[in-house]
């Protein structure tokens, strides 16, 4: 046990959960630490994608999305966690859950996300969610909110990350 004591007190808190069996419940408590977000690493597109994703929506007769502030907070977060893990996932990370962070970002559920890694600006991420059948689904469901984010990867020569929530 005196090994332990050169042990940082947040590891050795890990190493007896996890003998105790009581990893899984902490694991489960802190996903969303595993990818901490940093400031001005991911910019906001909400704006520039609602007239975009509107007019396609206009285009079937549906309702207008508008700005919503819990939705833009978790497409910043993913878009963050996808260009930190360069990897494009809405899961990433032990026992992640979309249900989860949705919630724990207060976003109005139900509640769906688009990703997509590669395209240079807005109008091109959406355009690739119109031509896929499950992303467009998403677009033109019975949602109100919509936030829209882009973050680049550092460690994949600075390769976008786009993250689109839409909320109830």
């Amino acid at each position: 046990m005196s090994d332990m004591l050169h042990i940082p007190s947040s590891r050795r808190r890990l190493l007896i959960l996890a003998g105790t069996g009581m990893f899984g419940l902490v694991a489960g408590c802190t996903t969303m630490d595993l990818m901490p977000s940093e400031p001005g690493d991911a910019s906001d597109q909400t704006a520039a994608a609602l007239p975009i994703t509107n007019a396609v929506r206009a285009g079937r007769g549906l309702a207008p999305l508008g700005f919503d502030k819990a939705a833009q907070a978790a497409a910043l977060s993913q878009a963050r966690r996808m260009a930190k893990a360069g990897q494009m996932s809405h899961l990433i990370g032990f026992n992640d859950s979309f249900l989860k962070r949705m919630q724990a970002m207060d976003v109005t559920l139900p509640a769906a996300e688009n990703i997509a890694t590669g395209q240079d600006d807005v109008a091109r991420a959406v355009d690739a969610w119109v031509k896929s059948p499950k992303h467009l689904k998403n677009m033109l469901g019975g949602y109100r909110g919509l936030g829209v984010a882009v973050a680049k990867s550092p460690s994949s020569a600075n390769r976008p990350y786009w993250a689109m929530v839409l909320s109830s």
